[in-house]
């Protein structure tokens, strides 16, 4: 009989995978990671992941001027929830945050010009904005395509050229308000480096699993109970 990792290899040859649940964080995460990328600059429409389907959805026109200065997405298998909460709690002081209930948010930065999202790319978490949208934690992780030519060596948030950090807050900070409001919708409390990132990565992957479990371990037991083998399998993984 084939392994469990052989069955879902094959499957995975007939079968495109879900970009949040199907695609994996990659084998050096947290300090390399997959970013499925919805939104890229230029983009006058802002893409969001239909979480049922697995496809792109039109989540709305950009409202305003201000458009995604970088590759815009999520990082696979991760979850914002009690725990990437508790860490903003605990770092703002503010308890009654709770998390959005979404992956993880990534900004990628390359030197390169990418034309068109519903694409995976590998990048480097170098820090990311400590961002509060309506009492809920909204991390952005800023992360560095790998082997980029240009931006590879900026290996933590501080390494950025301040003008190029601005224009990334000035957007989350501007993108979901009408002009003139008095107070803003989003708040970014701080912005941290990349030992930060690393550690609310393994927040929001602890949450993924919590909430999830192991996909490759819940598919395996419910395709194999039909054949009375659920439990052998259950062993197998606890091994």
């Amino acid at each position: 009989m084939s392994s469990i990792n052989e069955i879902w290899e094959l499957i995975g040859l007939r079968y495109k995978s879900h970009p949040w649940h199907g695609i994996s964080i990659g084998e050096q995460s947290p300090n390399f990671v997959n970013c499925f990328i919805e939104v890229i600059p230029g983009d006058t429409v802002k893409y969001e992941l239909d979480k049922v389907s697995g496809y792109l959805k039109v989540d709305r026109p950009q409202k305003f001027s201000s458009l995604v200065p970088a590759l815009y997405g999520f990082i696979p298998q991760t979850y914002c929830d009690k725990l990437v909460a508790y860490h903003c709690v605990k770092k703002t002081g503010r308890k009654e945050i709770v998390g959005d209930k979404d992956p993880l948010d990534v900004l990628v930065l390359t030197e390169r010009q990418i034309n068109h999202g519903n694409i995976i790319v590998q990048a480097k978490p170098i820090g990311g904005f400590r961002m509060i949208d309506g009492g809920e934690a909204d991390d952005k992780i800023i992360a560095i395509l790998k082997q980029d030519e240009v931006y590879n060596n900026w290996n933590d948030v501080s390494d950025l050229p301040k003008a190029l950090l601005h224009r990334l807050e000035h957007y989350f900070l501007t993108y979901k308000d009408m002009p003139g409001l008095e107070k803003s919708r989003c708040e970014i409390t701080d912005i941290y480096g990349r030992e930060e990132a690393l550690d609310i990565i393994k927040l929001s992957r602890e949450d993924y699993i919590e909430k999830f479990g192991k996909i490759e371990t819940r598919l395996s037991v419910a395709a194999f109970e039909a054949f009375g083998l659920g439990q052998d399998i259950n062993k197998r993984n606890k091994k």
